[in-house]
Parts: structure tokens; C-alpha cells; sequence
């Protein structure tokens, strides 16, 4: 589903985002990324959405070489990978049914399209009842909720979630990850990008380490061994 062969980022002679990473996620796995600030976990992420591109190696994101993907062609890998961040960067103007529906609207999906999907993804992340509120009626791990329905609407293959709970308390944490659960058990893969050591150790799926850029440790049923300092 996901492979990543000898993958280098090289920003400047000083600075590398990751050096020769060599990943292979499998369909419908769910797999965590950790380690500490700057040891290249958003520069893996950019690289797999294709806002960046590699210095050098191959990316094959369901047997498609996005290595050198044409910019024609990254709105249609957009739509096979769904993504999820830290700031929910939702419309403040529009409702909540707006601003998911606006995923689709880009897409140039019909209006009959629209109206049959959007509720449905809604319902996945419990917020069915709630379409007419905008962003500032609602708390931070419903609007994390909004984000995840957003990232759905094109039925991706893959969710990458780039530290999705960074901005909430433990609760609304633990209800975004039985939502990233649930989506996985439809068969969606999962990357979760995350500095939680708690949410990691609970998992008990895949965890793969990163450490100055380099994979340190990849094991089928991890922990979050760093140290707690950031």
C-alpha cells in the first residue's frame, strides 16, 4: 500500500528531513510514527501527500511511483489519501455540512453526490445531529471530528493523521483515536503521526521510530520508548 525505498529529504547541505528510509505499510494496517522534534516525521508525511518531493529514492503509494508525481496528477493522490492535522483548518464561514460538503464541491462532485455523502460521514464520526453549527459553536474535539469526515468523503485508502490530538485534552483524545479505530476496521489504512505516548502504548499495533531523520525501529507491536522530552 505504502512503500518507501531508500527515501532521502535533503533540504540544504545542513539540514535533512529523513536519510535513506526504507518503509512497507500493508493495506489496512495501522501504524504509528513517533520520535522527537525535528527527527523527520513531517517531512515523511509531506513527502507521502506529495508536498514535497524526494531528494532521492522511490515512493509507490498503492503500486502508483509518486516519486516524481506531475502536479496534474496530485489532486487524484489527494483523493486516495485522506489527512488529518493538528489545526482543523475549517472554513470559520461555513457550517459544518458546508465545510465538508466543500471537499467535494473542489472535486466537482454533483450535487446529488454531495447530499448522499455527507450525512453518511457525519454519522461515522457521531456528528449527524450537528451539520448546521459553524466552527466557533463547537469544541475542539468536535471540530477535530469535522476534519476526520472531511478527510472521508472521497473513501481514501489511506488516512494520515499528523498529530490529530496535539490541541486536545485526554477525553476528546481518546474519542478521536476510537474513530481513527473504527475507520480502520472498514479496512482504511491508518498512519498516525504523534508525539502521545499514551495513545501509542495503548494501541499495541506497529510502531515505527525515527531518530535525526533515520528509522531507529520498526516493530509489529510497539511502544513509544523515547524519552519524554520533545
Amino acid at each position: 500500500m505504502i512503500s518507501l525505498t531508500g527515501i532521502s529529504k535533503q533540504y540544504s547541505r545542513d539540514s535533512v528531513g529523513v536519510d535513506d528510509v526504507n518503509i512497507h505499510i500493508g493495506t489496512g494496517e495501522f501504524v504509528s510514527v513517533v520520535g522527537q522534534s525535528g527527527t523527520g516525521k513531517t517531512t515523511l508525511v509531506k513527502l507521502i501527500i506529495a508536498e514535497e518531493r524526494p531528494s532521492a529514492g522511490k515512493i509507490e503509494i498503492g503500486g502508483w511511483d509518486i516519486s516524481r508525481i506531475s502536479y496534474h496528477d496530485i489532486p487524484l493522490l489527494r483523493r486516495q489519501i485522506g489527512v488529518i492535522f493538528q489545526d482543523f483548518k475549517l472554513l470559520p464561514k461555513k457550517t459544518v455540512t458546508e465545510n465538508v460538503a466543500f471537499a467535494l464541491q473542489v472535486a466537482g462532485e454533483s450535487g446529488s453526490r454531495i447530499r448522499e455523502v455527507v450525512p453518511r460521514v457525519l454519522d461515522i464520526v457521531g456528528l449527524g445531529h450537528k451539520g448546521a453549527r459553524y466552527p466557533h459553536q463547537m469544541s475542539g474535539g468536535e471540530q477535530q471530528r469535522v476534519v476526520i469526515a472531511r478527510s472521508l468523503v472521497h473513501r481514501p485508502k489511506i488516512l494520515v493523521a499528523d498529530e490529530p490530538t496535539g490541541n486536545l485534552d485526554s477525553i476528546n483524545t481518546q474519542e478521536i483515536m476510537e474513530i481513527l479505530k473504527k475507520i480502520n476496521e472498514f479496512g482504511t489504512t491508518i498512519l498516525l503521526v504523534t508525539h502521545n505516548r499514551e495513545i501509542v502504548n495503548q494501541l499495541r499495533r506497529r510502531v515505527i521510530t525515527l531518530q535525526n531523520g533515520k528509522v531507529i525501529s520498526d516493530e509489529e507491536h510497539g511502544k513509544y520508548n523515547l524519552s519524554k522530552k520533545h
